[in-house]
């Protein structure tokens, strides 16, 4: 608005109606002055909601664009090792919450469906319980030139069983001291495995928490594991520790992805996928490079719970 229209309205308003008037003219048109500013006040809130609104969907296309490229790396990735005849497995391990299956579902968008599959199991039967723990598993491994992404994996032993008593201290000991062997093998035999830990605070995958509740969309999502989550948390943050400490190997190492922002967890999920073989036709100009910020190795990671535990008597993350 220019500085002498604004004057004009001041003047006006001065001299046609008052400091505190009662009514004011719009056009020849006497209008009540309470209900002026309402409408006015309604207008705002309804115009910074609008901008809002289309600021975030702004900021959303900005963010697929953003994964774009590294999506179309992953189809040469893939290319590759169908190609050579190769086989890779990736394990998203973590809480409840964490955005595992948002990261998957990124991870897969572009991907050619013939030669990718996500597994996600539910529970086991009465029969697979009196199984060969990881023969459930191994029945859903790659064949050559196959991708499988395995939301939530052998690792159910580690944490979750252990943490609602769904496995007994033995089988629990049983697992923990045999995994890295078994892992160790699948490696010798020509798997490429990549064990992703997706790590959120408390506090996020409680507003998380709050929104599948409400959201009819999202409700779905909700269990009865997650709504103990939040009470078990400290008893899964020891097992995490644990599983960590006694898992991570130079042949099978664990990669933990910081994921309170979904945007930033899933960018580097795709980097770290990305890193883990050199592959034809790798783009020179993309930035590659971890942040460290969101990417953390699992010996920098039980430093820092260790760290915490010193301080603060407990762990914090």
């Amino acid at each position: 608005m220019s500085k002498k229209k604004r004057k004009k309205i001041e003047e006006l308003s001065m001299s046609e109606v008052g400091e505190n008037p009662e009514y004011i003219y719009y056009k020849g048109e006497k209008i009540e002055f309470e209900k002026f500013i309402r409408e006015y006040e309604s207008l705002r809130k309804f115009y910074k909601k609008k901008l809002k609104k289309e600021s975030k969907a702004v900021q959303k296309l900005r963010e697929v664009q953003e994964l774009k490229p590294y999506q179309a790396e992953l189809i040469k990735l893939q290319r590759h090792i169908e190609k050579h005849h190769m086989k890779m497995i990736i394990l998203f391990e973590g809480r409840d919450a964490a955005g595992k299956g948002g990261t998957i579902r990124r991870v897969t968008r572009y991907m050619n469906e013939k030669h990718y599959r996500v597994v996600a199991l539910g529970k086991p039967t009465e029969e697979e319980k009196s199984q060969w723990y990881y023969q459930r598993y191994v029945q859903h491994f790659p064949r050559k030139g196959e991708i499988v992404l395995f939301d939530r994996s052998w690792y159910n032993r580690a944490m979750v069983e252990p943490v609602f008593g769904f496995c007994t201290m033995e089988e629990y000991d049983i697992f923990m001291n045999g995994v890295t062997n078994f892992e160790k093998d699948l490696v010798n035999h020509g798997i490429i495995l990549i064990k992703l830990y997706f790590s959120v605070t408390k506090e996020e995958q409680k507003k998380r928490f709050e929104r599948r509740k409400n959201d009819p969309l999202r409700h779905w999502k909700l269990s009865e594991v997650d709504l103990q989550a939040q009470d078990k948390w400290d008893d899964f943050t020891n097992m995490k520790y644990e599983m960590l400490r006694r898992t991570h190997s130079h042949d099978t190492p664990w990669t933990i992805i910081r994921s309170d922002n979904k945007h930033l967890a899933r960018k580097e999920t795709l980097k770290v996928i990305l890193n883990s073989i050199e592959y034809e036709d790798r783009s020179k100009k993309l930035d590659f490079t971890p942040n460290p910020e969101i990417v953390i190795s699992a010996p920098r990671e039980i430093e820092i719970m260790e760290a915490q535990l010193i301080s603060a008597g407990m762990f914090l993350s």
